[in-house]
């Protein structure tokens, strides 16, 4: 079995029959029950600012909190097709698209509006799933990291991500025109991050990998939106986002030059396969089946089209620094790089870590009301 096999269940990564097997089967469930197998930790040692980088980030955190219900004007009338066409006229669409001989050669600007439509409902329901996640995710570390500073931090990590389901669940429910139930690769990725017993391995799955994607996508998103009360809801999430992400470099930085080779290894490969996972998502499959199109051809399609995959890229902006800042991309025989050469995404490596630039996503004083 080779290692593409072992780690995600396939050969080929863009094996396209092989990524739409992967579904949801429990659409309807209102609860979904992950067993949590970590120790609760206690530590008797609470000295503050042992750490001083985890304490600098602490107090940041103390001063930049924002209240999702008072400090968004939700006044704002959003009207979604009209937010869908502005957006299209403000960025092109499909214009590098080659759609000959697809079904998509006889949309008009009614399938294409629609779609528009529907692919920001399933955007946003998807990162309310993933910010309820970290929700999870970051109470975990709260009791599984046995340093005091990592614990006084990744609490008020969890009312952050509280405030972020919170609003986009707002956005969702008052502004948009549907939900959309968890895509299945983002809730197999969330499964497996909760199941793991080891404190390290919900810091890389959560706050290296998902949070750093996350900050990347809420990134695009925020520059490619005409909507006003959405630009200034991510912006306020990515203030947040940034440091969780930072969070997660400094601890692991640490922690993981004390670990052997052996042991790195399987952080490398739990990295590609959120890699792979993550990627997965964003082919929305949801979206062509609830629309009632070929599902298959249309993904091959998207696959294909050079800005889809310039996005898709994009989304590892934050993530492959991060990873060579921890040592991830090199560590042994540099198997890392070269599964993220594989995807196509190993030319981030040299951009900034988040670590070094997540004072530069701060909210300005006076920016919110709140965050003082």
């Amino acid at each position: 079995m080779t290692s593409n096999e072992r780690i995600i269940g396939r050969e080929n990564v863009n094996d396209i029959e092989q990524i739409l097997m992967i579904t949801n089967t429990d659409v309807d469930a209102a609860i979904h029950t992950v067993k949590d197998n970590a120790d609760a930790i206690f530590t008797w040692d609470y000295e503050k600012g042992s750490r001083p980088a985890l304490n600098k980030l602490y107090e940041k955190a103390k001063n930049s909190q924002w209240n999702g219900e008072t400090d968004l004007d939700w006044s704002i009338d959003v009207d979604q097709e009209a937010v869908v066409a502005a957006n299209a006229a403000a960025n092109g669409r499909g214009a590098e698209m080659n759609l000959a001989g697809t079904f998509f050669e006889k949309w008009g600007d009614k399938e294409w509006n629609e779609l528009g439509v529907q692919s920001q409902n399933w955007m946003l329901s998807q990162f309310m799933h993933g910010e309820q996640g970290a929700l999870l995710c970051t109470a975990k570390i709260v009791e599984t990291v046995p340093w005091i500073d990592a614990k006084y931090y990744a609490s008020t990590q969890v009312m952050d991500e509280a405030r972020h389901v919170e609003v986009f669940a707002k956005y969702l429910n008052e502004k948009l025109s549907g939900h959309y139930p968890v895509n299945a690769h983002l809730k197999m990725l969330l499964d497996d991050i909760v199941l793991d017993s080891r404190w390290d391995m919900t810091y890389l799955g959560m706050q290296i990998m998902v949070e750093g994607l996350a900050l990347a996508a809420f990134g695009f998103m925020h520059q490619m939106t005409t909507e006003p009360l959405l630009k200034q809801l991510l912006r306020y999430v990515m203030s947040d986002e940034a440091r969780h992400v930072a969070f997660g470099v400094l601890s692991l930085k640490e922690y993981y030059q004390e670990l052997t080779q052996a042991e790195l290894r399987e952080r490398q490969e739990f990295a590609f396969e959120a890699a792979v996972r993550m990627r997965d998502r964003f082919l929305q499959q949801e979206v062509w089946d609830r629309m009632g199109v070929p599902v298959k051809e249309a993904v091959t399609v998207i696959m294909q089209d050079p800005g889809q995959q310039l996005f898709q890229q994009m989304l590892f902006a934050k993530i492959v620094p991060n990873c060579r800042k921890l040592g991830l991309l090199d560590a042994g025989d540099g198997w890392l790089r070269e599964k993220f050469t594989e995807l196509g995404v190993i030319d981030f490596e040299h951009m900034p870590d988040t670590e070094e630039e997540y004072d530069t996503f701060a909210l300005a004083e006076g920016e919110v009301a709140s965050a003082r």
